[in-house]
């Protein structure tokens, strides 16, 4: 081999492990951007939810919007029967058993006069709603992840699908690909973030740390200081988008809950409720869904009695592959089967069957460490690992399938020093050896 060849070699092996990292950024910032498209439409049917509560007061529709607006004559009409006000009726448009609802979240579209057509989905999540436990799971799918398409269309990304045959193409393609079935969808246009927050006027959140960033190719500048900031929708969407910080996905995720937070804080003051009819006119744009207005009524009504801290979000395993210039995600059959048995299907292990189990502690000088080995020592867990960890945030991340949010929030009744930390489950990356959970506590 030639001198010339070697360093053409060099070359194209760098740019080739710069794509495959950059593609992995972008696989990360859409991964982490599952709780935000979730809470954006959580919020959004809450909106609607509190519009049912206030209808109760006649007086309230009326006052704002008047008397014979189509507002207050639809809602008069399709007010919640409810004579317990501490507990709201719902009946779910497929009864008590569990539902999947797939949301949707497309890029931008080149013709401005259709937002929907010939657009990939950028962010693709499968959510399991259980109607009996009133509880919410969420699998997310990676945009690249190699498929077979329905019909003559052969493998490509599982994004491509809506491109080349819409929403039927999409749905049938993840029913065909994980042995699901899917009963509503609910797409987001990306432009639905921006002007929702601006349609209620800005967000105050705290920025933790300066935050500036400049990439001209994605037309993406940042430029926040450390302090209070109200936000607009353009600065709400920048962000969100902030990722170069030494904790990566982990510091993403939590600028994203302080930003829904700030949402959920927002919509509870009165004169958030004057903005309904902007923010109604904002999800008329930007959410397409073939659920009818009453089944979103009634949805929302389940949506009151979920916690969002206790939402399960699990990403399909795999690992990255590049053929040529195209880069996939190649998904584990294995593990994606554990994945969708425990998520969708809800296989779990009864707490009293679990057997032996193991755990890592890593710790960043946290005065709860001590407390947390006691408890797991006394609860007959194998402590393998201990280790040190440089994290914002305190983590119960689960490895095998059988620890479910559901043991967690047993140990953390049983043991208060369990109890505020953030479940994740993560089959794939092992922390501090090949264990059942790590606990991850962060400094005090």
């Amino acid at each position: 081999m030639t001198n010339n060849q070697k360093i053409r070699r060099r070359e194209l092996n760098s740019r080739s492990e710069s794509f495959i990292k950059h593609q992995k950024q972008l696989r990360e910032e859409r991964s982490s951007f599952a709780k935000v498209l979730i809470g954006m439409t959580i919020v959004f049917i809450g909106v609607i939810l509190s519009i049912f509560v206030l209808a109760d007061n006649e007086n309230f529709l009326e006052k704002h919007f008047g008397k014979e607006s189509v507002i207050t004559k639809l809602f008069q009409k399709l007010t919640i029967s409810n004579d317990n006000k501490e507990h709201a009726d719902f009946a779910l448009p497929f009864g008590l058993r569990r539902q999947n609802i797939l949301f949707l979240g497309v890029d931008a579209s080149n013709n401005p006069n259709d937002l929907w057509t010939g657009t990939r989905t950028d962010t693709i999540i499968l959510v399991n709603i259980d109607p009996r436990t009133k509880s919410i799971n969420a699998l997310s799918i990676p945009r690249d992840s190699k498929v077979y398409l329905p019909g003559d269309n052969g493998v490509n990304k599982i994004n491509a699908a809506h491109a080349i045959g819409g929403i039927e193409m999409t749905k049938k393609t993840i029913e065909d690909t994980l042995g699901v079935h899917i009963d509503r969808y609910i797409m987001v246009h990306d432009g639905a973030v921006k002007e929702i927050v601006d349609a209620m006027d800005g967000l105050d959140v705290y920025i933790e740390k300066p935050m500036h960033y400049n990439d001209y190719s994605g037309h993406l500048f940042i430029n926040f200081s450390k302090g209070n900031h109200h936000l607009t929708g353009q600065e709400a969407v920048e962000y969100l988008r902030f990722r170069h910080d030494a904790l990566g996905d982990i510091g993403r995720t939590q600028r994203q809950q302080w930003l829904l937070r700030s949402l959920l804080t927002k919509l509870k003051q009165p004169s958030t409720i004057t903005k309904i009819p902007d923010i109604i006119s904002v999800a008329k744009k930007y959410v397409k869904t073939d659920m009818s207005f009453y089944e979103m009524s009634q949805y929302a009504g389940l949506a009151k009695h979920i916690d969002m801290d206790k939402i399960e979000i699990a990403m399909l395993p795999g690992a990255p592959n590049k053929k040529g210039y195209i880069s996939y995600w190649i998904l584990d059959p294995e593990k994606t089967q554990e994945v969708i048995n425990r998520v969708i299907y809800r296989d779990k292990t009864p707490v009293e069957d679990m057997g032996q189990l193991s755990a890592s502690v890593l710790s960043s000088n946290s005065s709860k460490a001590p407390q947390i080995e006691e408890a797991l020592k006394t609860a007959g867990i194998e402590i393998k690992c201990r280790g040190t960890a440089s994290r914002a945030h305190s983590q119960f991340i689960a490895h095998s399938s059988k620890i479910t949010n559901e043991y967690y929030n047993h140990l953390a009744k049983n043991n208060p020093a369990f109890a505020g930390l953030q479940f994740v489950y993560d089959p794939v990356n092992y922390y501090c050896g090949e264990t059942d959970f790590t606990i991850i506590l962060s400094g005090d």
